[in-house]
C-alpha cells in the first residue's frame, strides 16, 4: 500500500454531538467523517493565521448598504483609495431601488486588511459586511 502521507487518529465524542457531526457530513455531501474533519482543520487554521498580524492572506469584503445614506458612497470611495494597495478588485451590484452589494476582492497582510474591513463595515449606512479569508501559503 502506497503511502500518502496520510496519518490516523481517533476521536471521541459524545453520541448527541456525533450524530449532529454525520448530519452535517451528510448535508455537505462528504464521503466520510474524514474528508469533513479536514475541511473543520484547515478552516480553524485559517482562522488561526489572523492572529500573525504580518501573513499574507486573500480574501473578499463583501458589503450590503443603502445607496441613499448621505456621503456614504463618497466615504467607501476614499477609503478604498486610500488602501488601493491591498484591493484588487471591486464588483458592484443594485439589488433594488434603495439597496446595494459591493464585493472587494483583496490580499495584503492581516492587519490592512482588518483595517480595511473594519473602516467600511463601521460606516453608517451599510447594514451588513462580511470578511471571507484564505491564506495565500499553503496550509
Amino acid at each position: 500500500m502506497q503511502d500518502f502521507g496520510l496519518k490516523r487518529f481517533g476521536v471521541s465524542m459524545d453520541s448527541q454531538l456525533l450524530r449532529k457531526f454525520d448530519h452535517l457530513v451528510s448535508q455537505r455531501g462528504y464521503e466520510n467523517r474524514s474528508e469533513a474533519v479536514r475541511d473543520l482543520v484547515r478552516d480553524a487554521l485559517i482562522q488561526q493565521s489572523w492572529e500573525d498580524q504580518e501573513h499574507i492572506a486573500a480574501g473578499s469584503i463583501l458589503l450590503f448598504y443603502n445607496h441613499h445614506q448621505r456621503n456614504l458612497l463618497e466615504e467607501m470611495t476614499t477609503i478604498q483609495h486610500s488602501m488601493h494597495d491591498v484591493i484588487l478588485a471591486t464588483t458592484h451590484f443594485h439589488l433594488d431601488h434603495d439597496s446595494c452589494l459591493e464585493l472587494i476582492v483583496v490580499k495584503g497582510k492581516v492587519n490592512d486588511i482588518q483595517q480595511l474591513n473594519h473602516k467600511l463595515t463601521s460606516l453608517k449606512g451599510v447594514d451588513y459586511g462580511k470578511f471571507t479569508v484564505a491564506p495565500v501559503e499553503q496550509i
